[in-house]
């Protein structure tokens, strides 16, 4: 086969160990999953009834390619016209359409490391250079970024709250790059953990579109709005930036009952905000943990936390799956000696607390 040269050694994504089959693994009867940043509260009331309630008659049809009703109804709730909105199949295809329409050989893309791994794996494919500039204490170095940017860079990628860290790009040093990037180069937002954050300092990316015309901020429903399974993501940026995007999308990627729970999650603003203060609470035990026992953390202003154990990542990850505790280990994020933990429930909060201060025990015995 004439397989292109880029994707010879190129792996698949990864995702984290499914519930059962580490149920078949350990004999377990209870698997917590804290690995893939779900969020653990479920979703709506509004969208329960909804999957409840609709019919089945419709389903031989195809979906609205233009995704019109959701598209109204996300444009009233953003304060943005329609034509502003690009819907995708989760997020990760939207990256990977903003990827298609503007990387190939000759072009460049610079980025943070360690972050979202798909921003690299997508320009990869599409045969483009990676400029990856180190994080700093677990934040995006905007200055040596800014520097790596030449003629050739056809996109510069922030995630903030960045993935793994959880670290967020303040309101002042997000002006001071912006102002600095060239017009010709797209600035892509990631904000996939954007409604969990609550720091006074963050910024208000949607107000910044009509000023920088090169800005796409990317959201989903995967997470706080626990509709991950369904697969919605979205993008708002100017109608030019959409425009251009559109010829890329597959025509009909978001299917009908996706844009019927995703509309109506968008309805229950109080679940979100729920879910963000429970969050926001669960995250100090962790926080109290590590302080306690000496390990290193970063301030999270996502649903997850990254904890630094001085050990191989993998350890501390296998343990905790044997306690029926799935979690992901840091050597697959770029920080080896770590692992990374999704917020759960109370419950699930102290019972994998509880499992790390046995690894932690072991460890100690061990040495």
């Amino acid at each position: 086969m004439k397989w292109k040269n880029q994707i010879v050694n190129l792996h698949a994504y990864q995702p984290g160990k499914s519930i059962d089959e580490v149920k078949k693994m350990y004999n377990l009867k209870e698997i917590f999953k804290l690995a893939s940043n779900e969020n653990p509260y479920g979703f709506s009331e509004k969208v329960k009834k909804v999957l409840e309630e609709d019919a089945t008659s419709t389903f031989s049809y195809y979906p609205d390619g233009y995704a019109t009703n959701l598209r109204e109804e996300a444009a009233k709730f953003l304060g943005v016209k329609p034509t502003q909105l690009i819907f995708s199949n989760g997020t990760d295809e939207l990256l990977q359409i903003i990827s298609k329409a503007l990387l190939e050989p000759g072009k460049n893309t610079v980025m943070a490391c360690p972050t979202f791994s798909q921003y690299k794996h997508n320009a990869i494919m599409e045969g483009a250079e990676v400029r990856e500039i180190p994080l700093v204490d677990g934040n995006h170095d905007l200055d040596n970024m800014l520097k790596a940017l030449d003629h050739q860079t056809a996109i510069v990628w922030l995630c903030s709250p960045n993935n793994p860290t959880g670290t967020y790009i303040t309101n002042d040093k997000l002006m001071n790059f912006l102002q600095q990037v060239p017009k010709d180069i797209l600035i892509v937002l990631d904000e996939a953990y954007y409604e969990y954050v609550d720091a006074d300092d963050y910024y208000d990316a949607l107000s910044l579109i009509d000023k920088y015309p090169n800005l796409i901020v990317t959201r989903t429903f995967s997470k706080i709005y626990g509709l991950a399974s369904f697969r919605v993501g979205y993008g708002i940026a100017s109608e030019e930036i959409i425009s251009a995007l559109e010829p890329v999308r597959q025509p009909f990627n978001t299917n009908v009952l996706a844009q019927k729970v995703a509309s109506e999650a968008l309805k229950d603003q109080e679940f979100v905000s729920q879910c963000a203060a429970l969050n926001k609470k669960e995250l100090e035990r962790f926080y109290d943990f590590c302080q306690k026992h000496n390990l290193h953390y970063y301030q999270s202003q996502g649903n997850f936390i990254l904890i630094d154990f001085q050990c191989d990542g993998d350890d501390v990850f296998t343990f905790l799956l044997s306690k029926g505790y799935i979690v992901r280990s840091g050597k697959q994020l770029g920080f080896p000696t770590s692992i990374r933990v999704t917020i759960g429930t109370s419950e699930q909060n102290s019972g994998v607390i509880d499992a790390m201060k046995a690894f932690l025990e072991k460890q100690a015995i061990k040495n």
